[in-house]
């Protein structure tokens, strides 16, 4: 599983309002940035207590990229 997919399906399982999540892709030289967006009623979800959610769902990311450099935005 493409890092992107890993990230839409952990929040589309975390949100109320599952058809309100995307997930955009960039790629730079050395690094991708994830941008995930979610519906505003859902945000405290995603990031949950002290960011502990988002934190999470960031190391699941890094070691899903393994070598590569993936950055998970929040928006």
């Amino acid at each position: 599983m493409r890092e992107k997919e890993l990230v839409e399906y952990i929040a589309k399982a975390l949100v109320d309002n599952p058809d309100r999540v995307t997930v955009k892709e960039t790629q730079g030289a050395s690094v991708t940035v994830l941008e995930l967006h979610v519906d505003r009623d859902d945000m405290g979800r995603v990031i949950g207590k002290d960011g502990r959610v988002a934190n999470a769902i960031r190391t699941l990311l890094k070691v899903a990229a393994g070598d590569r450099r993936v950055v998970l935005e929040i928006v």
